[in-house]
């Protein structure tokens, strides 16, 4: 079980850390994020979908070492030797539940920590100036969405740029200033501003009486910045565990609601594996593979929908955190009765003995 984890925590892990690098670099180059925290936002993504992969990979590792032992025909070794199904409970649980426990610290501890300190590099970022947004060569939009930024280039620190196009749409139209260099500069109440040296300035349409058309050796601009005030509003995916059941209200229970299934779906799955690895030997296993996957799904939407539901306040956290991983645990029993059930026509040794009996036949 632990080596058919393994791969199937690298293939799965691959793809989804694949996924999240291409959509990082796309917001990095789109300048949203700053190139220099793509590693860092990279590493908290990565733990934010670890849970979930975990849940996976314990469910399909477990499902394929019984399947595995369905189709070698070991299974009809194990209940001719007096072994019962349940006997599988106690080896699966060895395996699964460090598993489960880190899933846990994982939903409860270490996700919630990750999303807080995404939002802190991504809050930290838009709170910069205007102009330390901009990188050379490639257009920026200010954070009042009314100015375009284009720098050629960059000398020193990043408040020193070289070949500047600017243009601002406000009250009195369009205006487009081009200066040969540009710095920020602070005045005595802390105000930023955008110093041009050496440029010139257009304002108006084009052909129209009011067209105008000046130089300037120095031109000021007021830069728009806001302090950098990290958490004043964090988000219930940012809060911690004990915040959340401080806060008590419904968004943030029906957060809890989503950190205390995530343990509890992957108890219950690992142990839906062992009577779900049913198959015939003579029959392929793929479609037990299909199955999972959408088992997996479906489970998890179905937390989801719960999930929405407390927070729109259609139910109550209370009444809303125990149904399904009970009916889903009681799925898991009744599985377990029909396998067990030696008289049942897909058992294991009914199958063996129907197959001796069609050869003896020959």
């Amino acid at each position: 079980m632990a080596a058919a984890a393994g791969a199937t925590f690298t293939v799965l892990f691959t793809l989804f850390a694949t996924w999240t690098l291409i959509s990082i670099l796309g917001k990095a180059a789109g300048g949203k994020v700053a190139s220099s925290d793509v590693a860092a936002l990279i590493a908290f993504a990565a733990l934010n979908y670890l849970p979930n992969v975990l849940i996976l990979t314990a469910f399909i590792a477990v499902l394929a070492v019984v399947t595995r032992s369905y189709r070698d025909s070991e299974m009809v070794v194990w209940f001719a030797s007096g072994q019962s199904l349940r006997e599988w409970i106690r080896p699966v649980l060895v395996f699964g539940l460090p598993i489960v426990l880190l899933i846990a610290f994982l939903s409860l501890v270490a996700t919630p920590w990750a999303n807080m300190k995404n939002d802190e590099y991504v809050e930290r970022f838009e709170k910069r100036e205007d102009l330390q947004k901009v990188s050379p060569g490639q257009f920026r939009e200010s954070a009042a969405s009314n100015r375009i930024f284009f720098v050629e280039g960059v000398t020193g620190e990043t408040s020193n740029v070289q070949n500047v196009f600017v243009n601002t749409v406000d009250q009195n139209g369009n205006t487009i200033v081009v200066a040969r260099e540009g710095v920020i500069e602070e005045d005595k109440k802390g105000n930023r501003y955008l110093v041009l040296k050496n440029g010139r300035r257009y304002q108006g349409v084009p052909g129209q009486a009011d067209f105008q058309s000046m130089e300037f050796e120095r031109y000021s601009m007021r830069v728009q910045t806001k302090a950098p005030v990290l958490g004043s509003e964090k988000a219930t995916k940012s809060m911690s565990t004990l915040e959340l059941l401080a806060d008590g209200g419904r968004i943030a229970m029906s957060e809890l609601l989503w950190r205390i299934a995530l343990p509890l779906m992957a108890l219950v799955l690992i142990l839906l594996a062992i009577p779900l690895g049913f198959v015939n030997p003579r029959a392929g296993s793929s479609a037990n593979l299909i199955f999972a996957v959408l088992i997996f799904f479906t489970y998890a939407n179905l937390t989801r929908v719960i999930e929405a539901s407390v927070k729109q306040g259609k139910l109550a956290f209370a009444l809303g955190w125990w149904p399904l991983h009970l009916a889903a645990a009681l799925c898991v029993v009744a599985l377990f009765a029909w396998r067990l059930n030696v008289n049942h026509r897909y058992h294991p040794l009914v199958l063996w003995n129907a197959l001796k009996r069609a050869k003896a036949g020959l």
